[in-house]
């Protein structure tokens, strides 16, 4: 999928035109991860720039073309956790999403216990995100509205509408707990908060 800038604007360069890939990949084991990283031409590439990775805690909704573990782990409210949506939009919906989206993709960005947020698109209509949160606890109070910051509710109401009139035909929520990370993100490492 092609990088993009949370929040950004919507006929930018930074969220058409971007030329930074990224993967989201499950593996069935890390010595065949490493094996892909060290003798894959795609991997090679991959290897060269950024990448965590991560266990599986838990998910809310359904996504095809994943196997997705069917137990859940929580995780101590005050450890770091990783939040991934992947969501397959309905095409007539598009304009919509991206009005109660993007405000909600500015919270996120904006967020001071955010380390890393992105988000990204496969054309014609997969989109994802991807944050790191210092705390799940910070997440959970951005996700339910009380988070500290202006317009605490943006994310809980783009919720509601979503619950209203759905606009997507598929959509994930995937929290993870991190594990290790590999490389440097525009020069810089360690977005882990340990």
């Amino acid at each position: 999928m092609s990088a993009m800038i949370l929040g950004s604007p919507i006929f930018s360069k930074s969220r058409i035109f971007n030329r930074e890939l990224v993967v989201f990949a499950q593996w069935e084991n890390e010595n065949n991860l490493n094996e892909f990283l060290q003798s894959n031409s795609i991997g090679k590439q991959i290897a060269r720039g950024w990448h965590i990775r991560l266990g599986f805690l838990r998910q809310w909704g359904k996504i095809s073309g994943f196997e997705i573990p069917t137990s859940e782990t929580e995780i101590d409210n005050d450890k770091p956790v990783v939040a991934i949506t992947i969501a397959r939009m309905k095409y007539t919906q598009i304009p919509r999403f991206l009005r109660w989206g993007r405000p909600v993709e500015k919270q996120v960005r904006d967020n001071t216990n955010t380390t890393l947020s992105l988000a990204s698109i496969r054309y014609p209509n997969t989109i994802s995100t991807f944050s790191i949160w210092r705390t799940q606890q910070a997440m959970t109070d951005m996700v339910h509205g009380h988070s500290k910051m202006p317009q605490p509710k943006r994310h809980i109401n783009a919720m509601k509408e979503r619950d209203r009139k759905d606009f997507h035909f598929e959509f994930t929520t995937l929290r993870f707990r991190p594990l290790a990370q590999f490389g440097e993100w525009n020069g810089k490492q360690n977005f882990i908060p340990y």
